[in-house]
């Protein structure tokens, strides 16, 4: 079972929605890169490392740290997961978006050499249908509440309201989004720490008559007096998702109960091992947890989900189904079906590229 090759390969997919932001920037387009493990006895693994600008990971330097750790996995037994991953983090510090796309590859590779689906490696699954949050990207009130009905209408019950911190506005959009949609529609709110503590309270406040399930990261990163403040004033659950971005962190959190809920992403945390470990911190103290926002191919939803199947303790819907929003994936073989994601047994992570896009690497092979 040694590693003999690994590849990295760009991944720059278009959005259908060209004007694609958030508080934090404009995304017209999902960045990442695909790193394929193979080992001796033909057999292969894939994952997919984020371009995470907001997280300190550019499109380059995440390339730059893929080349010199991928470096280090050639020789190695592909089964000794816990130890190559150790290593990575002994001559590396930090970088988890790059160490995500080979925890994932490595996990990936494991289940399809045993013939079984990914999640048979964190204890089988407990969960096989998982209900979508969706992102509705920052526009006019008008706007965001025309595209809420347009996911509605595709069977999509759980929205998630970007917003970019002027409170009057903001609050409009959740009102018109809670018109169109009516009383029985999911909803949550994104800042992107784009709100002050006290502005955030007085949003939230404004807010909660519309029904507001959730509260994802209204205040900056280093603020966490400020997160733990707007926690103890509202009655939205409040969710750290940013601030969450080390086990380190999600300790602090959890420890010091700052927050209601985490959102956990693999992409951020490093990959599933310690997004698993994550889990069970919030579950020893008592904090509830998601899976947030996977925002890239369907390759990168697929662990998601893997994960999130063998995690009994999620307590909302997750977002899962970010790669319905590009202009085309070139990955196949996840099920969604009325805003539903359901999960197959198909070896590892369920997914395979599509026949174009294995010609297209070939070629540039």
């Amino acid at each position: 079972m040694k590693i003999v090759d690994v590849r990295i390969d760009e991944s720059v997919l278009p959005k259908k929605d060209k004007d694609w932001k958030f508080a934090l920037a404009a995304n017209p387009a999902t960045e990442g890169w695909i790193v394929t493990i193979r080992c001796e006895d033909g057999s292969v693994g894939y994952g997919y490392a984020s371009t995470m600008n907001h997280y300190g990971a550019p499109h380059e330097a995440v390339k730059g740290a893929l080349d010199r750790l991928c470096k280090r996995l050639i020789g190695r037994d592909s089964r000794e997961i816990a130890s190559i991953l150790d290593d990575l983090d002994q001559a590396m510090h930090g970088n988890n978006q790059a160490k995500s796309g080979i925890d994932c590859a490595l996990h990936d590779l494991r289940a399809r050499q045993l013939g079984v689906p990914l999640c048979d490696l964190f204890g089988g699954p407990a969960v096989r249908e998982f209900a979508t949050l969706r992102i509705l990207p920052i526009k006019s009130p008008s706007d965001m509440a025309k595209n809420a009905r347009a996911l509605a209408d595709k069977g999509v019950r759980h929205f998630k309201i970007k917003v970019h911190g002027e409170v009057e506005e903001d609050v409009e959009r959740v009102r018109a989004i809670r018109t169109e949609l009516g009383p029985d529609a999911h909803l949550t709110i994104d800042a992107n720490q784009s709100y002050a503590a006290k502005d955030a309270i007085r949003a939230l406040n404004l807010m909660a008559p519309y029904r507001i399930d959730l509260a994802e990261q209204p205040v900056e990163v280093k603020d966490l007096a400020g997160l733990k403040a707007v926690t103890q004033a509202v009655p939205i659950t409040v969710e750290a998702d940013e601030a969450a971005y080390s086990l380190d962190q999600v300790t602090i959190l959890v420890r010091e109960r700052i927050v209601d809920a985490i959102s956990l992403k693999i992409t951020k945390l490093g990959g599933l091992r310690k997004t698993f470990a994550a889990a069970q911190i919030c579950d020893a103290g008592g904090v509830r947890y998601r899976m947030g926002a996977h925002v890239g191919p369907m390759l990168l939803a697929a662990h998601a989900m893997h994960l999130a199947a063998a995690l009994p303790g999620i307590w909302y819907a997750s977002e899962l189904s970010e790669f319905d929003g590009l202009a085309e994936d070139p990955w196949e073989g996840l099920k969604l079906v009325d805003g539903v994601l359901h999960l197959s047994d198909a070896v590892g992570c369920g997914v395979t590229p599509k026949p174009a896009a294995m010609d297209s690497r070939r070629k540039s092979a």
